[in-house]
């Protein structure tokens, strides 16, 4: 009768164990992995880059010096090397007679290393500019263009921590691009565009756009496939991804994107900014109180999402349609 018992046991406990060990299938959370992106970090960036001790960061000034010591504290601490055969994070030059340096590190690649893709923003503003009855000089460009270099620095660190990127990362803040696009077209002379798979351009994500909350839209959209590709990933996130709704306004040659563009890279830039209605763009009121840190973190957040395929060389973008008379749609 004991041993019975201990057998009726024995199998009982085999029929739990099994219970326990079921797994429940599940749909993947899509927000999982950027839990680290967080308004803390976000705050932090922003509102440093947009301080008045940073005088409006003008290029060749010592406001966007300190700028560059700040970018390149932030490069060291996530841990990112420097650029091609650099010895330090900076690529200096020279150009309207004004000593100029963009801000540049690499999270290198795993099984892709040799394909690259930018992920950039400009760090440069407008500076101080004196102005009968105003009362505020500093031109502190928070949104722009502070947003977009707070996302290539939040982003550095969070694939840095992720660590699945198959292709070489270079996070590049650009000097000179209030004075027409300086910096990218320095970059852009030396690269062999062939091996850049895809530029990330980011400006201006610091308010809700036209389109509503969780939503931003990107330059070029029918330039190349790469808007489609963020789409597709974006999908269940509940982030939505929309083409530039302002076509008359040329924005895919007005930001730093165009200059990687016009070497075929597809390059684009994603903006939440309701540029015709806003008031504060290029106006001593651009600070960093006037931005909502959630609408950048989320913004991020879906940037992180949204071109991971691209990063991670399971998805290709097609080559960039350049003709600047293309119609945007």
């Amino acid at each position: 009768m004991k041993s019975h018992l201990l057998l009726g046991a024995f199998c009982i406990g085999i029929l739990i164990s099994s219970c326990k060990n079921t797994k429940t299938v599940t749909p993947e959370d899509p927000q999982h992995g950027v839990q680290n992106i967080d308004t803390t970090t976000v705050r932090k960036h922003l509102y440093t880059l947009a301080s008045d001790e940073m005088e409006g960061r003008r290029t060749g000034t010592p406001g966007i010096e300190k700028a560059a010591q700040y970018i390149e504290s932030e490069f060291k601490r996530i841990g990112l090397k420097t650029f091609d055969s650099l010895t330090s994070y900076r690529q200096n030059f020279e150009m309207r007679e004004l000593s100029m340096f963009n801000v540049i590190g690499v999270l290198e690649g795993k099984s892709k290393k040799d394909e690259y893709v930018v992920i950039s923003g400009h760090y440069d503003h407008l500076g101080i500019r004196i102005k009968e009855g105003q009362t505020d000089s500093i031109y502190n460009g928070a949104d722009d263009d502070a947003s977009g270099t707070t996302a290539v620095l939040t982003l550095a660190e969070y694939f840095t921590k992720k660590g699945n990127n198959e292709r070489t990362i270079v996070f590049v803040a650009f000097t000179g691009e209030e004075m027409g696009l300086l910096g990218s077209t320095h970059f852009g002379k030396n690269v062999d565009a062939s091996k850049y798979v895809a530029g990330i351009n980011i400006e201006m994500i610091g308010k809700d756009s036209k389109f509503g909350p969780k939503t931003a839209w990107l330059t070029g959209f029918n330039r190349s496939d790469f808007g489609e590709i963020i789409q597709k990933n974006l999908e269940g996130t509940g982030y939505v991804l929309h083409p530039d709704p302002y076509p008359t306004q040329n924005l895919f040659f007005r930001s730093d994107n165009a200059s990687l563009a016009r070497l075929g890279i597809p390059s684009h830039t994603f903006s939440t900014c309701p540029i015709d209605t806003d008031p504060y763009y290029h106006q001593a009121s651009d600070e960093a109180k006037t931005l909502n840190v959630a609408t950048i973190t989320e913004t991020i957040k879906a940037i992180a999402l949204g071109t991971e395929s691209i990063i991670n060389g399971n998805d290709t973008p097609s080559r960039v349609i350049l003709e600047e008379t293309k119609k945007e749609e």
